[in-house]
């Protein structure tokens, strides 16, 4: 198995080298000229840093987690890698940043992997760790601030100019709080014998912790967020009930509450007229979707080359429209390839939560996993005009500095439960 992960992480470090060798020749093949000055040569901190990262964290995993998922970390850092390479040639000073948090990303997820005991931890103080996630959201609606001094305030910080967004960590602990409070009430909640409803009085501390955490979202316009949480949130009690009526139940509450939020919220609004019809203003609300459609268009089956194409003329391409420029300048197998790679993540942590040895161990992985699945499909189907854009970000590639901490804390705790499955033999 580790030999297995060492074949895959070279791979995925060749892959890197190379983005970061194009990225290079680029001004040169646009200009189809060496007549002229070479891009900024900074991005050669991107294979550096990004081969210190996954050393590390390869080494430590084999130290600690010896029989750990061999295909979770190249996957993780092939994906992060390649939103490194994107990014820096988007916006190289988000880049550079981009490439200090994924190491700050890859020293906590050590420690997730090195902390001793099994994750009984977690489940135990689930309601500290919730109740911290929901009072960090906030606080970003007394002192909130937003890096680019206008739009929503969904971060706290700015000291040395680190900004961390709550909400995403509050994602995190809604998964961990779901799964631990499913596990330990899943007989009161869902009776074996066959009831049409779940018992209420077990039900309420669950919807009430939910229905906070939506309140301060909806507080802070952060609706994108919000339908993640409430997708999770449905598909977590899918699994402890093993019952479709309350998904489909819960999916016509999701559609009543995108038509009151359309005639609340002016954000909500335009989002939907844009995506309904962009082309009705082009140069105005439905600007982004529009040149994000263009560029996905331009792209072709094999894209304009790395560092070929024009993605910079979709606003905010680094962050909630990376997609587009991948597509772009990678094309349709570019488009397949980041798909397969993240559905080959959610896949194996589902495989995880089919061996788990407990119901915690099970909801927690599979709830993991699927908070990186819906959150891919709904920043993917954004940018292609499937859903309305949600403003997401796109796991492990997008720019990002929260998200990426997250996400390689989720990484963490699947490998985690991998590697304790292999220990007790599973």
């Amino acid at each position: 198995m580790l030999r297995r992960e060492g074949t895959l992480f070279l791979l995925a470090g060749l892959f890197v080298l190379a983005c970061t060798a194009a990225l290079t020749l680029a001004p040169f093949a646009r200009a189809n000229t060496w007549g002229v000055e070479p891009g900024d040569l900074r991005f050669w901190l991107l294979p550096g840093t990004w081969l210190a990262c996954a050393l590390g964290a390869h080494f430590v995993a084999r130290r600690f987690l010896p029989q750990h998922d061999p295909y979770l970390l190249p996957i993780a850092y092939l994906l992060s890698g390649w939103g490194l390479a994107l990014i820096w040639r988007l916006a190289p000073g988000f880049g550079l940043r981009q490439t200090l948090w994924l190491a700050v990303a890859t020293a906590t997820m050590i420690g997730v992997i090195g902390l001793a005991g099994d994750l009984r931890w977690l489940r135990r103080y689930r309601y500290t760790w919730f109740a911290l996630g929901l009072a960090l959201t906030a606080l970003t609606l007394f002192i909130g601030v937003n890096p680019e001094g206008f739009g929503a305030e969904l971060w706290l910080g700015g000291a040395f100019g680190v900004f961390l967004q709550p909400a995403e960590l509050l994602k995190l602990l809604l998964v961990v709080f779901l799964a631990a409070y499913l596990a330990d009430r899943r007989e009161q909640i869902f009776p074996p014998q066959a009831a049409p409803f779940p018992r209420f009085p077990y039900f309420l501390p669950l919807l009430l912790m939910w229905g906070f955490s939506l309140l301060i979202l909806l507080a802070q316009r952060d609706l994108g967020t919000g339908t993640l949480f409430f997708l999770v949130f449905l598909v977590m009690v899918y699994l402890a009930s093993g019952q479709a009526a309350y998904v489909l139940v819960g999916l016509m509450l999701l559609l009543l509450g995108g038509l009151f939020a359309y005639a609340a919220f002016d954000v909500v609004r335009v989002r939907v007229e844009a995506w309904w019809d962009p082309w009705d203003d082009p140069s105005g609300r439905s600007f982004q979707i529009v040149q994000s459609l263009m560029a996905v268009a331009e792209g072709g089956v094999f894209g304009r080359g790395p560092g070929l194409g024009a993605p910079g003329l979709v606003p905010v391409a680094h962050s909630d429209f990376l997609f587009a420029a991948l597509a772009e300048e990678w094309g349709l197998l570019g488009m397949i390839g980041a798909l397969a790679l993240l559905g080959a993540f959610v896949l194996r942590g589902l495989h995880i939560a089919a061996r788990a040895r407990n119901a915690f161990d099970q909801l927690l992985a599979a709830g993991l996993s699927a908070l990186t699945g819906l959150q891919a499909l709904l920043i993917i189907g954004g940018v292609i005009k499937v859903v309305p854009l949600t403003g997401v970000t796109l796991p492990f590639m997008s720019y990002g500095g929260s998200s990426l901490l997250v996400q390689f804390i989720m990484l963490g705790l699947l490998l985690r439960l991998s590697g304790s499955q292999a220990k007790r033999g599973l």
